[in-house]
Parts: structure tokens; C-alpha cells; sequence
């Protein structure tokens, strides 16, 4: 049967809100284990007879395809815009370190790599929405970080690994230096905004990979699972049919008005599934640890629930992905 695949990728505020429904659920979970890579995990989920998920960055390249059009690349990595506080001996990722670009600073930032960096085998790329690809001209032998797995951490640490890392880590520091007096950051220096620090090349991939085909749905903007079908809202079963399996990630935190939204639409409806035994478990994943729920564990109402960031909050850690 199939299982839908929560991740929570919110992190608690200063004054987090009680989410009840969630809490619940994860009252009455299995106990936690430890998730190395919670994209491959999910992706089992949706292509359970694949060997391996698809690279992040060629995911993610699927929506980039006029820049690739153009392009002689074959090797993609995402290039995810960070703001880094710097400490004493180290430099550090908040908690709000993560930027989201607007549609004009992807495509100037774009627009004016590939002039400044002409004929290095590398170029900058809109990818889905307004994130950015680095593409280079060969397969780098890296293993890199997701920067969700950095916050509150020191990223010198988690620089790249392998074989080409020396590349990388030299490209990442022509992009700092770079981004330090770029127009984009100067406008957002005005408007107060954070300003961009680096971009954080991670996820990378083959262009020309093979697709595997997929058996659910998904929903959420993650850069590997926004590639496959989407829904908008929970695709319920009929009465007597196996629900499909789905991959749902959350970036709204727990106990706002916008939780609440996704509650109504995708988590409350997985619920019902499972109490029919439409589903054979529901998956609630955040960090490093997943928390599997059956329609058994639903019946252990005596459980005590807790407050959410005090139960996922314990599930931190680092994992890498290439």
C-alpha cells in the first residue's frame, strides 16, 4: 500500500504557535529513526522500484529548459543564496539565512555572471520560479550539503568534499567576492533587505540524466520534488480504492495561518486515508529523523502530546547530498 511523506522544513520562531493536529500525530508515531537523506527516502516512496532519486540540481534544471537550450553544460548544481553572519573564528547560516530572490535580482545576477565569468566553463541560470543553477561544462566529482542542514552551524565545515572540490571551493570564493559590491545587493542594502553573502553550490547533477517514472504526486516547492506532478490539495481516494502516494513538503511553520491551510488541505484528508486504511502509513519528517504513523498508533490516544518544536526540535543534524 502507499504512504504519504511529510517534511517539515520549518524551523520554531521566538515564540512558536501550538499546532494540535500535528502534535497529535506525532504523539502517537512510532519512536523516531535517523534519515540520512530524507529526499532519497521520500522518493522511495513515489518510484519505489528506482534505485536512487534524481540529482537535486537536474530536478531542479527541468525548469530551466530555454538557459539550458542555449547552453553546452552537461553537470548542474543549485546555487542557493545565502546571508552569513560572520563570528569569531567562523562564518554562520541564521535561522532567516536562506534568501528568497526576487524575479529581477535572479536574472540580473544571471545576466551579469555570464559576463563576468565568460569562457570558464561555468555559467549562472534561472532555474524554477527564481532559483539559480550553476552549470559547468564537466561532471564535478563533489559531495556537497543542503544549506537547510547548515543553520546555526559553521559552513566551513560543510564545504565541498571530493575529488573537484578545489574548484568548487575557488568558484565559491570569486562568488563572494564578486556579490560583495554588486548592484543587487547594493538595492537591497537600501531597502534594507539582507544582502547576499554567497552563493551555496550544492545538489549537483547530470543534465542528461534519465527520468524515472513516478507512481504519486507531490506538492510543495523542494527543488527535486516541485519537478514531478503537483496537486494543490489532497487527491482523495474513492471509497474502497488504495490512496496514492505523495510527497508533501512544508515550509510554513507549524500553528500559523498558513500551516493551518496545508492542514486542511493535505494533512487532515492523509488522516481520513489512513483511518479508512486507504493508506498504509503516513511519514512525518523532519531534520534527521522520521516519524512513522499507522492506523494502529492513531488509536493510542493516551499518549501525551507535546509541543512540536520540542519533538522535532531534537531531530537536528547534517546530511550530505551530491
Amino acid at each position: 500500500m502507499s504512504i504519504v511523506y511529510f517534511r517539515i522544513s520549518a524551523r520554531a520562531a521566538q515564540a512558536p504557535e501550538r499546532a494540535p493536529l500535528l502534535e497529535r500525530l506525532l504523539a502517537r508515531a512510532a519512536l523516531p529513526r535517523r534519515v540520512a537523506d530524507w529526499r532519497a527516502e521520500a522518493f522511495r516512496a513515489l518510484a519505489p522500484q528506482a534505485t536512487h532519486a534524481p540529482a537535486v540540481a537536474s530536478a531542479a534544471a527541468r525548469g530551466a529548459a530555454p538557459a539550458l537550450e542555449r547552453s553546452s553544460a552537461r553537470w548542474a548544481m543549485l546555487a542557493t543564496p545565502l546571508h552569513l553572519s560572520a563570528g569569531l573564528r567562523d562564518l554562520q547560516l541564521g535561522s532567516d539565512g536562506i534568501l528568497s530572490l526576487e524575479a529581477e535580482e535572479a536574472a540580473a545576477l544571471a545576466t551579469d555572471f555570464n559576463a563576468v565569468f565568460a569562457g570558464g566553463g561555468v555559467e549562472l541560470a534561472r532555474g524554477r520560479a527564481t532559483s539559480l543553477l550553476c552549470l559547468f561544462d564537466a561532471p564535478l566529482e563533489v559531495i556537497t550539503t543542503d544549506p537547510e542542514q547548515l543553520i546555526g552551524a559553521d559552513i566551513f565545515a560543510a564545504l565541498a568534499r571530493g575529488a573537484d572540490a578545489a574548484r568548487l571551493k575557488r568558484l565559491a570564493s570569486e562568488l563572494e567576492m564578486w556579490l560583495h559590491d554588486h548592484a543587487v545587493n547594493a538595492r537591497r542594502r537600501a531597502r534594507q533587505a539582507p544582502v547576499i553573502s554567497s552563493l551555496w553550490l550544492w545538489g549537483g547533477g547530470s543534465l542528461d540524466a534519465a527520468w524515472p517514472p513516478v507512481e504519486g504526486w507531490t506538492a510543495g516547492r523542494d527543488p527535486l520534488f516541485a519537478a514531478f506532478p503537483q496537486e494543490s490539495r489532497y487527491p482523495s481516494a474513492a471509497r474502497g480504492a488504495r490512496a496514492r502516494p505523495g510527497v508533501v513538503v512544508i515550509a510554513a511553520e507549524p500553528g500559523t495561518a498558513c500551516w493551518q491551510s496545508v492542514e486542511e488541505r493535505f494533512v487532515a484528508p492523509a488522516v481520513a486515508d489512513l483511518k479508512a486504511r486507504r493508506l498504509s502509513g503516513i511519514e512525518l519528517s523532519a531534520g534527521d529523523r522520521a516519524f512513522r504513523l499507522s492506523a494502529r498508533g492513531l488509536r493510542r490516544f493516551w499518549r501525551s502530546a507535546r509541543p512540536w518544536w520540542e519533538t522535532i526540535g531534537e531531530s537536528r543534524g547534517a546530511s550530505d547530498s551530491r
